[in-house]
């Protein structure tokens, strides 16, 4: 691969939060992880990545989240941009990363695969490699199961690991309200909650409802409302009790449905409306049950670039 000249000094990226729509989880597997059966939806958080030529490789994070982001080298969006420059053989090139971040740390809505993605992204376009989209989705596998859907985007229905990803049909816009909790929440320790909770259980195969995708085939939200489903959220709940609280205040507060984002701790609650998710999110804050609520949309576009100075 020849990479392109481009005189692009910098490029930023911005990419999304993701919801599991549906996680169900298949037994655990001699390696220790577990094949999945869920259906992500893109929503409208996102963290903006600009990656800037420099003398060196580095990373920083600006906004709420800055102390919790490792600026290391085991920080999956300068492990994305060391990767695709192993393969372009531009590593001779390095960049400086900022992470400008909202998406919540540890939150069950897979921010830092977001930030993975958007570094790759950015990366290509920067160093003009024009790598070929399911190439790019391949990179992106290899650094963490849910990061080739934020480069994806929209509606799909993930397999194996989640990585292995089928476009979803589906009708109009879902409005979300997320609870968002000041602590996180490990994704191994909930998994490990999980094969815990159920030891004693056949496991089947994870496979997806048929209800989910009609519910979004016609874009009904009671339907989608009723058809939620999280197998990690039990688990979740037996680590961190008192989310079962903030689901059940955000139900009774008039949600449609709600389910625990990933492995949490963030819930998700879909409404009827954006009008409706501003009376929830009201309701959730002024009562004290969520100390910070979001309110989001979608399906949203994956990874995209907005802007790309030029010297």
């Amino acid at each position: 691969m020849s990479p392109v000249a481009t005189t692009s000094r910098s490029v930023t990226v911005r990419a999304p939060a993701k919801v599991n729509l549906e996680l169900r989880v298949g037994p655990r597997k001699p390696d220790g992880f577990h094949d999945l059966a869920t259906v992500f939806m893109a929503v409208g958080l996102f963290d903006e990545v600009t990656v800037t030529r420099a003398r060196d490789w580095s990373v920083t994070t600006t906004g709420r989240y800055a102390g919790l982001v490792p600026d290391t080298s085991d920080n999956l969006a300068l492990r994305a941009a060391k990767a695709l420059a192993r393969r372009g053989r531009v590593m001779g090139d390095p960049v400086a990363i900022t992470i400008a971040k909202d998406i919540p740390v540890a939150g069950g809505m897979a921010g830092g695969s977001a930030d993975a993605a958007a570094a790759l992204v950015a990366c290509d376009h920067l160093w003009g490699l024009r790598t070929d989209r399911d190439v790019l989705a391949s990179v992106a596998a290899d650094l963490g199961s849910d990061v080739p859907f934020a480069l994806h985007g929209g509606i799909a229905l993930g397999s194996g690991r989640g990585d292995r990803l089928a476009p979803v049909l589906a009708r109009g816009l879902f409005h979300w309200v997320f609870a968002l909790s000041p602590t996180g929440l490990s994704t191994p320790a909930v998994y490990a909650e999980c094969d815990r909770l159920r030891a004693d259980a056949a496991v089947p195969a994870p496979e997806s409802s048929p209800a989910i995708m009609a519910a979004l085939r016609s874009g009904d939200c009671d339907d989608l409302a009723a058809a939620l489903a999280n197998d990690l959220q039990e688990p979740a709940f037996s680590l961190r009790p008192e989310l079962r609280d903030v689901l059940d205040a955000g139900l009774e507060f008039g949600a449609l449905g709600g389910i625990v984002s990933g492995s949490g701790p963030t819930v998700a609650f879909l409404t009827r409306s954006a009008e409706h998710a501003l009376d929830l999110s009201v309701a959730l804050t002024a009562s004290g049950t969520a100390p910070a609520v979001k309110r989001a949309r979608g399906p949203v576009h994956g990874a995209a670039v907005v802007t790309t100075p030029r010297d």
